[in-house]
């Protein structure tokens, strides 16, 4: 079971976690060096990053900080009891499809009632704190990798089945290396597969020409 990723601050340096990676792969070596350093995402942590979390799940990044953006104008993101008086059908107005609708709406209705432990998840291992938000509905690997990663720093996660960092890999690496290749090749960059993905989203967007969010 591995332990809680908290060994650096993934906020403030990564460059030694960053070099060590590039002296594994020779793929994340390009990504790293067309990149210069890896921009670390950082989120709010709490039910407000978790909801902007499922917001995020399957759509682009336009799509989702504009239905954010309405969210964030339509009711205090920061109060589950708030979203939680919305209802599926408020939520649905505010631009959410149904089914993230119903997630959030039960995520809502949990927090509120203090039936989701957010302090305490950084208490736990990596895997403990998986699983723990695993268990909330619409809630999956992906989107309890980005949380752990995002909102509390977590250095050794690795998102499965995320299509950004597919792109990015196969375009550093100069071959197309299927999803599940990856996600199981990515098992090789621990202690630092969460700095490892840092680099590739980071150079995803180095790639379409964007600045990194």
């Amino acid at each position: 079971m591995s332990a809680p990723s908290a060994t650096i601050d993934v906020f403030t340096d990564v460059s030694a976690p960053a070099r060590a990676l590039a002296r594994k792969n020779a793929a994340l070596r390009l990504a790293h060096k067309a990149i210069g350093r890896p921009h670390i995402r950082r989120r709010e942590g709490g039910f407000a990053g978790l909801f902007r979390i499922i917001v995020e799940q399957q759509v682009s990044v336009a799509s989702a900080q504009a239905i954010w953006k309405r969210c964030q104008n339509g009711v205090d993101c920061l109060s589950p009891a708030a979203v939680a008086s919305l209802g599926v059908d408020g939520l649905r107005r505010l631009g959410l499809s149904t089914p993230k609708a119903r997630y959030i709406a039960l995520l809502a209705e949990a927090a509120a009632k203090d039936g989701v432990d957010f302090e305490g998840l950084a208490r736990l291992t990596d895997d403990e704190a998986m699983a723990a938000l695993i268990r909330l509905k619409g809630v999956g690997p992906w989107t309890a990798s980005i949380y752990l990663l995002f909102c509390e720093g977590r250095v050794d996660i690795w998102p499965p089945n995320d299509v950004a960092l597919k792109h990015a890999y196969n375009s550093a690496a100069g071959e197309e290396i299927g999803q599940k290749d990856l996600d199981r090749a990515a098992a090789a960059w621990s202690p630092w597969r969460g700095v490892a993905a840092h680099i590739l989203w980071t150079y995803y967007a180095h790639l379409r020409g964007r600045t990194p969010i």
